[in-house]
């Protein structure tokens, strides 16, 4: 039988079995792939399926639900009919203090969009900037509302690169730190809005970062580790210099990385996750590699490897959900390629670019283009040009600054050996794109 608003979902609560809610997530984010699909299913998400806050999931989720339950309805789930829960009044609970008119038009200003089009992505984050139309007091439902305006981005993201969406974010960051500064109406309310304008100012961060905005990514991420600091969130401190070491490095600052990158171990240590352990070892090697120390880098590469091989934990954080085995495989390659190691970096730059989900456009052109840049410096100008073909296709669908400017350094480096027809047949096709990046 469908839950009723707000009554526990036992029916799901018994198809969870003997999982934690965090392993039951790994299992429907993995469910999910093999579907090709995207969900950032977490312990928090399963938590609110079972107390029947999501009476009936959207459409992502209902593809891997029914995925993961065969021959199954969404009813024989749990969930309420789709129609019954669609229009205003289906999403809020009329005896919750914060089901405002504004607090509604604040989650679907949020969530607004979400097509799989790059210019419904342009559109799909935009929010009144209207501060007047904000709660006196924050409730779960913004909580809420920021927390989901976080998956939207890393979603689209993931889908189509950082410049079409980079100005549209940053509404939703400016409400997250107006909510914030009007207070919550709960202590436990109050701490997750700062873990979700947290980890909201990553993710813009991240979006000017990865669209060549270096210095607004800076003061995004500057103000994710102000945040962290005042809530005392060693997990969102660790998000933090995570990316800022990713950023110095990109900056060319290959002490700041190594620094940023030892800063996060230390706030991650006590937080039982050795994914992410192993992500900012991948940092600090990168620093290290910047810096020409190839003893350091490859011990801290070491490491990386050592706290990958453990597996993964409950303690993950959601956003880890794009550190997999072609995330490690790229970012050793980077560190290869630093240290003049070509042939070796374009290994795992192939061996990144094979294990990627093609569901995640973004990282498989930006995998390909590091593979085509390593196989130009390696002296396999053919193969290059094959892989830089590749990632002409991919730019048809992903906006990404980083992916373009690595392309027209490839390109660069094929002039020479342009007598060859596939190097040329490059060439010409990466013309016309490289003057519309300018």
């Amino acid at each position: 039988m469908a839950a009723s608003p707000h009554s526990p979902n036992s029916t799901f609560r018994r198809l969870r079995g003997q999982h934690s809610p965090a392993e039951f997530a790994a299992l429907v984010r993995r469910a999910a792939k093999e579907i090709g699909e995207t969900v950032s299913c977490d312990a928090r998400y399963i938590g609110r399926v079972e107390s029947g806050e999501i009476r009936c999931p959207n459409y992502a989720y209902e593809r891997v639900f029914l995925h993961m339950f065969p021959g199954r309805t969404l009813a024989d789930l749990g969930f309420s009919p789709r129609e019954s829960v669609r229009g205003r009044s289906a999403h809020r609970d009329p005896r919750s203090p914060s089901s405002s008119k504004e607090s509604d038009v604040l989650r679907r200003a949020f969530m607004a969009g979400g097509s799989a089009t790059v210019a419904a992505a342009t559109l799909s984050l935009t929010l009144l900037g209207d501060t007047r139309r904000l709660p006196s007091r924050a409730g779960e439902t913004e909580a809420a509302a920021v927390e989901d305006a976080v998956r939207q981005i890393r979603l689209l993201d993931d889908r189509h690169g950082a410049d079409a969406l980079y100005r549209r974010a940053a509404e939703p960051l400016r409400t997250a730190y107006a909510l914030l500064d009007a207070g919550a109406t709960r202590q436990s309310t109050e701490d997750r809005l700062h873990s979700g304008a947290g980890e909201l100012a990553v993710s813009v961060g991240w979006l000017a970062h990865d669209s060549g905005r270096f210095d607004d990514a800076r003061s995004h991420y500057a103000e994710a580790l102000a945040t962290a600091r005042v809530a005392r969130d060693p997990g969102l401190e660790a998000h933090a210099f995570s990316n800022m070491a990713f950023l110095a490095r990109d900056c060319g600052r290959s002490r700041e990385a190594v620094r940023a990158a030892q800063a996060g171990l230390r706030a991650a240590r006590s937080l039982g996750s050795p994914r992410l352990l192993s992500l900012l070892a991948l940092r600090e090697a990168g620093g290290w590699a910047g810096l020409a120390d190839r003893k350091a880098c490859e011990e801290a590469l070491a490491r990386a490897h050592t706290e990958f091989a453990r597996g993964e934990s409950e303690a993950d954080p959601e956003w880890m959900s794009f550190f997999g085995q072609a995330e490690l495989e790229s970012l050793e390659a980077r560190c290869w390629s630093t240290l003049g190691e070509h042939a070796r970096a374009a290994r795992h730059a192939r061996r990144a670019a094979d294990l990627q989900d093609p569901h995640f456009a973004r990282n498989v052109a930006l995998y390909t283009a590091e593979l085509a840049g390593d196989l130009a410096r390696a002296g396999a100008p053919d193969e290059a040009a094959w892989a830089g073909g590749r990632v002409l296709d991919l730019l048809a669908e992903v906006q990404s600054t980083r992916v373009r400017s690595m392309l027209a350094e490839t390109a660069a480096a094929l002039v020479p050996h342009q007598r060859s027809p596939r190097v040329e047949t490059f060439l010409t096709r990466h013309a016309p794109a490289g003057r519309s990046a300018v």
